[in-house]
């Protein structure tokens, strides 16, 4: 377990996952985020969990997100994405404009996922 105060990387929170078996990759398509699982999800079937935000020591295009989304079925995984002048979704119907529209959980100790 990750102590409060403890440097958290990108690599930790997605060994975290994969050891409690959530490590399920959100994919978005067109059609939906996919977890390779023959089904696509829309954002009223998604809730994002939590979210870790990484920035790179010495340089801003190394600035990544990562969301950790339930799905309405139970599934649990994430979706990583760049953010600030590095994103590279520019179309009004894409990545960004899907993920605004999943809804945030409000958990005030965020128990579902812990480091």
């Amino acid at each position: 377990m990750i102590k409060p105060g403890q440097m958290t990387t990108l690599l930790q929170v997605l060994e975290k996952l994969r050891h409690e078996k959530k490590d399920n990759e959100f994919r978005w398509t067109p059609e939906g985020f996919t977890a390779g699982r023959g089904k696509n999800y829309q954002p009223e079937d998604l809730r994002i969990i939590r979210t870790f935000r990484f920035e790179g020591e010495s340089n801003p295009d190394d600035s990544s997100i990562l969301y950790v989304i339930e799905a309405n079925d139970g599934l649990v995984g994430y979706t990583i994405d760049t953010y600030g002048a590095a994103s590279s979704h520019d179309d009004e119907e894409g990545y960004d404009n899907f993920i605004r529209k999943i809804p945030v959980e409000n958990r005030d100790d965020q128990l579902i996922f812990e480091l």
